[in-house]
């Protein structure tokens, strides 16, 4: 028996980031399943660094 586990990024931010990635097309058509480990992997790891850079003194000037 598989549990869902509620997503903590919106459906909208991980398809901007497949889009800036490259594999948005994929998501659209097979969704998830469709996509790779590794750019599934990628796609967090840009999360990560998106959100770091939102961190209160994370802005180099």
């Amino acid at each position: 028996m598989s549990r869902q586990r509620k997503s903590i990024m919106s459906y909208e931010l991980k398809e901007q980031i497949a889009q800036e990635l490259g594999f948005a097309g994929t998501l659209r058509q097979e969704g998830f399943g469709g996509v790779s480990s590794r750019d599934c992997g990628n796609m967090v790891k840009m999360a990560i660094e998106m959100a770091e850079r939102k961190l209160p003194g994370n802005n180099p000037m």
